[in-house]
């Protein structure tokens, strides 16, 4: 075995010297041509699904309770513009089970202006004017005095009854109290059901009350939280200003003072997860003699209002174990890896002069992030139209025993049809919205392709990203005298060429990423509706499972980014890439844990310095907790969700920013392990690393750098003299 097959063993043949190579080569050809047309046909099917979902689509139905004739109550520019509310006649009839599996409570639905407010029967209104006018208000239109009871109450015009309400998702539900531990409706304990029965129990209206909202709960935490977004937007857009402004800086800063910037930045990590260590403690003292607050989190169960978790002890309690353990972690890791981010501090600081010769590499998140949005945006909207263009369904139903009862009916022309013959008392009522056409069969495939396409669109934009990056840091490593050698506009070069040559590429590798993607959706899935199961053999594989596939998406995300670097070089297409870029790391695999761990641990710690100190000020701001904001502060429902907005757009913001230092220390890297293996620092075949590089990667290659022949003398910006231009 050759000295040179013992060094490499069985990764690969290393690269070979090449006069004529200068770093990313210029004359290149397109890659992954195939990838790249069906990639083109899906965006088009994409743009088709949308244009379809947008003409069938309406969102209003996910925004206006619907009537028994499946008007929108409320809807501006109608009749029912004021009439906001929807009002069930008999809110009783919402007890049946079936509720539950045709989404159809089989009463008449009313929009109203606003919920009664008292009880009041059908019988007793008609009795005086007074009374009366105020008891059509949740009538249908043809109702009048003069007609008896037996007919409105046949005609179901009228309700039989009123009982006190109170408005619960735009829907007017029985306002239920306890009182002495007994159910009580409008501070009573029974009531009159207008029906000539003797007084009923409130209790009564428990069952009804609880079908009909079953289905609304999801729907009003929704609405809450949209509600809390609308008025605390603006804050929101701040503290994400607030968030890009300190992670610019701290970009900024880094270039002039990399090694001061991250010390700064461990040490104010630390005493930021201390503080919320100590702020957690004292939270948990004070709720000591607090009423209810020893009560443990599995005896209070899921609560759709998160802030009821913060008046009990154990939440407090969790959340100081947790940043303790995470504190711990941190300072072991910075003692046990002191030498080794010293190292990773080094190669910052060579980053950052990259980083100075292209300034513009600095806003390229920007440009990517609205990308992302554009995805976003064009996801969620697609999405909302696709749930909301089915054909609005009506069914039969009657009080009596009718047999067409549930069946799909026709309210135009249903009061001469043969249902209505032979059941007089049913009525034809607006029940769901769904569908039975072609085009409502395949709404779940259309779904899906939907959240399909957004993955890959969305990785997609990630990868253009890092491979026009990973050119524009690749130009810069390869330039032998810097910064004469570094083409002019180096990132929208390398864009350019990644759009032109490599699309497919681009394509093939983000597809990659995002069918195991869809397949933790799935498994995600999965797991969720076999919650409620007892078969311990399927949880144990779906917990395997989805911890395989959450391997293999970090995998392929690392192998992705190496092989978008070796595609931005050497212009060759995505498996080939990967492959000489996996080789070339398990060739160079102890230096890949020293750059692609600790100099990823260091920059974490950056994120979450800006996380951490946005999140206590948006905390402080929202939860009312500091009395200067206490008038400036909206008032919100749940103050988490801005708060949570605000925390997680804020570490997609710093992600974005440190993610061109982490793009670049993994470019720079591969560039060195490949210039090592095609120069020998030879005047002849002469390195175009710096010293500063060679002397934070090299090891064991020459004992005293400064004293090998092969050195040359660099030039005031760190980078190797060119002898030829000596001369010159």
């Amino acid at each position: 075995m050759s000295e040179e097959e013992e060094r490499y063993g069985k990764h690969g043949e290393p690269f070979k010297h090449d006069p004529s190579f200068k770093g990313p080569i210029q004359n290149r050809s397109c890659t992954d041509i195939v990838c790249c047309i069906i990639f083109i046909i899906a965006i088009l099917g994409y743009i088709a699904v949308g244009i379809l979902a947008w003409s069938q689509g309406d969102p209003r139905k996910a925004i206006y309770p619907t009537d028994s004739r499946g008007d929108f109550c409320g809807q501006a520019g109608t009749p029912l513009e004021n009439k906001r509310k929807l009002f069930y006649f008999n809110i009783m009839k919402c007890a049946s089970p079936m509720v539950l599996l045709s989404f159809q409570c089989p009463t008449t639905q009313l929009c109203v202006e606003k919920c009664p407010d008292k009880f009041m029967t059908l019988a007793k209104a008609l009795t005086n004017d007074k009374e009366f006018n105020y008891y059509k208000n949740f009538c249908k239109e043809t109702v009048t005095r003069s007609m008896s009871l037996p007919d409105i109450v046949r005609d179901r015009l009228c309700p039989t009854m009123l009982i006190p309400s109170k408005s619960f998702t735009r829907r007017c539900f029985p306002a239920l109290g306890l009182k002495g531990g007994v159910v009580t409706v409008g501070n009573s304990t029974t009531f009159d059901d207008g029906e000539g029965n003797v007084e009923r129990d409130a209790k009564d209206l428990v069952d009804g009350v609880k079908n009909a909202t079953v289905l609304m709960e999801a729907r009003q935490v929704v609405m809450k939280i949209f509600e809390d977004y609308t008025h605390s937007w603006y804050w929101i857009l701040i503290g994400l200003v607030i968030a890009m402004l300190l992670s610019l800086l701290f970009v900024v800063l880094m270039r002039f003072l990399a090694g001061i910037m991250i010390w700064i930045i461990i040490i104010a990590v630390i005493a930021v997860i201390g503080y919320g260590i100590f702020h957690c403690y004292m939270e948990y003292n004070s709720l000591k003699n607090e009423p209810g607050a020893n009560v443990t989190l599995q005896e209070l169960g899921f609560q759709t209002d998160l802030t009821v978790y913060l008046q009990v002890r154990q939440t407090w309690l969790a959340f100081v174990i947790i940043l303790a353990i995470v504190e711990v972690i941190i300072i072991l890791l910075l003692i046990f890896l002191r030498k080794r981010i010293l190292i990773a501090i080094a190669l910052i600081k060579e980053a950052s002069k990259a980083i100075r010769y292209m300034m513009c590499s600095m806003f390229y998140p920007l440009f990517t992030f609205l990308l992302l949005t554009i995805v976003v945006a064009y996801w969620a909207v697609t999405a909302v139209f696709l749930s909301t263009s089915n054909d609005a369904i009506y069914k039969v139903v009657s009080q009596l025993n009718c047999v067409h009862s549930g069946n799909s009916c026709d309210p135009a022309n249903y009061s001469t049809s043969k249902m209505k013959a032979d059941c007089p008392d049913s009525q034809c009522n607006f029940a769901y919205y769904g569908g039975e056409t072609v085009y409502h069969k395949y709404l779940i495939a259309l779904q899906f392709y939907n959240v399909f396409l957004f993955f890959w669109c969305a990785n997609f934009v990630i990868a253009l990203g890092q491979m026009s990056l990973a050119g524009a840091f690749a130009s810069y490593y390869w330039a032998f005298s810097k910064p004469g050698d570094i083409p002019t506009f180096p990132v929208f070069s390398a864009m350019g060429r990644s759009l032109r040559y490599h699309t497919g590429s681009l394509a093939f590798g983000s597809l990659i990423l995002s069918i195991v993607q869809i397949i933790r959706v799935l498994l995600e899935y999965l797991d969720h509706k076999l919650k409620g199961a007892e078969n311990k053999f399927a949880k144990f594989l779906l917990c395997c499972l989805k911890c395989c596939f959450w391997c293999l998406e970090k995998f392929i995300k690392f192998m992705n980014r190496n092989a978008y670097i070796m595609v931005a070089v050497h212009g060759k297409n995505f498996c080939a890439s990967a492959i000489s870029a996996l080789n070339l790391l398990a060739r160079n695999l102890l230096r890949v844990a020293v750059v692609d761990k600790v100099t990823d641990f260091l920059l974490f710690l950056g994120k979450l310095l800006v996380v951490g100190l946005v999140g206590v000020f948006a905390f402080f701001f929202f939860s009312g907790r500091v009395k200067a904001f206490e008038n400036t502060a909206p008032n919100l429902h749940y103050y988490w969700v801005p708060i949570l907005t605000v925390v997680i757009g804020s570490y997609l913001i710093a992600h974005g920013f440190f993610s061109v230092y982490d793009m670049c220390v993994d470019t720079l890297f591969l560039c060195f392990c490949e210039d090592l293996e095609r120069n020998d620092g030879s005047p002849a075949r002469p390195y175009y690393m710096s010293t500063t590089i060679r002397e934070i990667l090299w090891k064991g290659e020459v004992a005293d750098p400064s004293a090998s022949p092969a050195l040359q003398p660099q030039d005031e910006d760190g980078g190797l003299r060119n002898p030829q231009k000596d001369k010159l």
